[in-house]
């Protein structure tokens, strides 16, 4: 069980963000971001969208820096992932 981060290449709202996911679970997922101050608000679906700002917070606080392609394919493998086409989980 691990929580994964890519690094932040993904633009928005002039800022670049990277995306925090978990293998296990939403509530792993939902813990570790709340421990680094991740506001709640920054979960869309299946990850948290946390600003370049906070990349190395995380990795301090035990994530595991993986490229995006990896991200996604844990995400997937752990039966996580919730494209924008399929409902959001319950949170």
């Amino acid at each position: 069980m691990a929580i994964y981060i890519d690094p932040p290449t993904w633009p928005g709202h002039g800022r670049m963000w990277s995306h925090l996911v978990s293998d296990h679970s939403f509530g792993e997922l939902h813990e570790f971001a709340a421990g680094i101050g991740a506001p709640r608000r920054a979960f869309e679906r299946d990850h948290y969208d946390l600003p370049a700002e906070r990349y190395a917070d995380a990795l301090r606080a035990g994530a595991v820096a993986v490229g995006s392609k990896e991200l996604l394919r844990r995400l997937t493998a752990a039966g996580l992932r919730r494209p924008k086409h399929r409902p959001a989980p319950p949170q």
